[in-house]
């Protein structure tokens, strides 16, 4: 019989493996914690509709979903935003703002499987609720930068490409399009990176072909990469929006400077985010080196917890997915090695000796140490072996001769000295021993 293999685009995590991923959740928490967010978590199944209302009927198509056995149509969350949005809004009246929330979870998206992609993958969500200034931007953008900046991460690692969907919007409208023109051409626009001018396809086919002076004015726009430019490509549309959003761009811009990390943040309206409920600022993380999927992304969201039955709130968010951010850490050298190692190795003698062992290696564990011993009678030699193979800092030998005295012998296996303890002061031995090394 063939041995079983998992689905295609579901990881297992073995030791190793599930070392590496804890320590990148270690570090998101941590800095998550320093930014004042507090940890949340959801059902991974959630009512289709919920879906199906904050992305369209399409959505089915990237979904697990199936009919449970209490025939609701139902699906494994692809995302967090829906559900974190449905949360906050039924509790918003008791929430002090702004909500500053954060989540580690899994999500399911039935999807090709492709490097940086499975179908199966853990995300870092970060939200503010409550606040509509670009203030909240700062805060998250921030954030963003110290969850890879954390890992030893510079900006000659990855940088954070900014955008504003409200922007082009303004300006397509200072161009003279209406509303349904222009969200057919941010679809064109979010598509130009990857397909260049085949992106505009789809809004030829729907609307005729794009106006070439019109075409050009759009890919001026896309090329501009700093605030002057922008600043000076709009001054002759004389639009009073405009010239609101570019006063919003300068403060987000000189707060991140305030913060110190002008470096890490570039202006690139090529960033347009395809989902349509984006309202305002965009932005994605990449690596500098251009080889890998976006690392995270995100944006503002002002409308949605209100489309999904909650009060008006201004939202804004971004997550950073695991697979990807994996992938950054080992070819920057920066995912640690898998250390698998105990404190302390019980040496055990015969069943006498093993019995009075028990309470001191339970006693050690009770607080906190990680002590192995054989669980099966083994000659001495063979446990200094597995002692050693263990990795463990220090050795309990509980042999005869040494419990006849009434001690027991502690070896030091990096420093390779000996010593025997009083069997009542064996804890605080091997407590001092730890704390010094």
């Amino acid at each position: 019989m063939a041995l079983f293999q998992s689905l295609p685009g579901f990881r297992e995590f073995p030791p190793e493996a599930f070392s590496r991923r804890n320590h990148v959740f270690r570090v998101w928490r941590r800095t998550a914690s320093a930014f004042g967010f507090s940890e949340y978590d959801a059902p991974v199944l959630e009512s289709l509709d919920l879906y199906k209302t904050k992305s369209g009927e399409e959505i089915e198509q990237q979904l697990f979903s199936f009919v449970d056995k209490g025939g609701r149509e139902v699906a494994l969350r692809p995302e967090m935003t829906p559900t974190v949005c449905r949360m906050v809004g039924a509790q918003a009246g008791s929430l002090k703002r702004p909500i500053k929330w954060f989540s580690i979870a899994e999500f399911y998206r039935y999807e090709r499987a492709q490097k940086g992609r499975e179908r199966a993958f853990f995300q870092f969500n970060a939200d503010i609720f409550g606040e509509a200034g670009v203030e909240a931007e700062i805060e998250l953008i921030s954030l963003l930068v110290q969850c890879l900046a954390g890992f030893g991460l510079t900006e000659q690692d990855f940088y954070v490409r900014l955008s504003d969907r409200d922007l082009w919007f303004y300006y397509l409208e200072a161009l003279g399009l209406d509303e349904a023109h222009i969200r057919g051409l941010l679809v064109a626009i979010d598509k130009y990176e990857k397909l260049g001018d085949a992106a505009f396809k789809t809004y030829a086919d729907t609307f005729g072909p794009l106006d070439c002076a019109l075409k050009e004015m759009v890919l001026a726009f896309l090329r501009i990469k700093s605030l002057e430019q922008l600043e000076s490509a709009l001054a002759p549309l004389g639009s009073a929006k405009l010239t609101a959003r570019v006063a919003d761009w300068r403060r987000l811009l000189d707060g991140l400077a305030a913060m110190g990390l002008a470096r890490f943040v570039e202006v690139d309206l090529g960033v347009v985010r395809g989902l349509a409920y984006y309202t305002g600022f965009v932005f994605e993380a990449f690596d500098r080196k251009s080889e890998l999927r976006a690392i995270a992304g995100g944006g503002r969201y002002n409308n949605l917890v209100a489309k999904l039955g909650g009060p008006d709130l201004p939202a804004v968010g971004f997550a950073i997915g695991d697979v990807t951010m994996g992938l950054l850490l080992e070819a920057r050298g920066m995912m640690p090695a898998y250390v698998n190692a105990a404190d302390v190795y019980a040496v055990l003698g015969g069943e006498a000796e093993r019995k009075i062992a028990f309470g001191d290696i339970h006693a050690l564990r009770a607080a906190g140490f990680r002590v192995e011993y054989p669980l099966k009678a083994l000659a001495f030699g063979k446990q200094f072996k597995a002692a050693l193979e263990s990795g463990a800092r220090l050795a309990l030998i509980y042999g005869s001769d040494e419990l006849a005295r009434n001690v027991v012998k502690l070896r030091d296996l990096r420093e390779r000295t000996e010593r025997d303890v009083p069997r009542d002061q064996v804890f605080a031995a091997v407590r001092d021993c730890l704390a010094g090394s």
